[in-house]
């Protein structure tokens, strides 16, 4: 392989990652928090049983992949629909690192030393949690969170270093 086709695959690779963060958000706001709430208020809900509802999102957001693996792989072989198919994989990967280890806690990890990015994601999903319905909620992302959703402790750090 060419290394400009090697170039071109990584670069579809993170830019698919980046676009599924768009893809995500539209679903999450749309189709779970809409038609498909009754698998996603699972997930908004109080429960003692590890698997919810909510996990068949996770199946059906790897058909995708999957589907682009095995047609650009074993049908028709395809470098630049194998990298599309590899940016969902390692965006569904990030999915399950994030939300269901770190914020969910799912398995009990979190890393020892907290970012303020990653702080503001934890706490803007925290707020998306504090509904238990379909509609009022924010925060639908899952890469992205804008300023507004930085925890308290951060912005007053910040108010007391500009003011010395």
């Amino acid at each position: 392989m060419e290394w400009t086709t090697v170039l071109l695959c990584a670069i579809i690779v993170v830019a698919t990652f980046l676009f599924w963060e768009f893809v995500a958000r539209f679903t999450h706001k749309y189709v779970m928090h809409g038609f498909l709430w009754v698998w996603h208020k699972s997930h908004h809900s109080v429960h003692d049983h590890t698997l919810e509802k909510n996990d068949w999102f996770a199946v059906l957001f790897s058909l995708p992949s999957i589907g682009l693996f095995y047609y650009a792989s074993l049908v028709s072989y395809n470098p630049y629909l194998l990298a599309v198919g590899l940016g969902i994989l390692c965006y569904g990967i990030f999915y399950i690192l994030f939300h269901d280890f770190v914020v969910h806690q799912r398995i009990k990890w979190r890393p020892k030393k907290s970012s303020k990015y990653l702080m503001r994601m934890i706490h803007a999903h925290y707020i998306h949690h504090s509904k238990h319905t379909k509609e009022g909620c924010e925060a639908f992302g899952f890469l992205f969170a804008p300023k507004k959703y930085e925890p308290a402790e951060f912005k007053q750090r910040k108010e007391r270093q500009e003011t010395q």
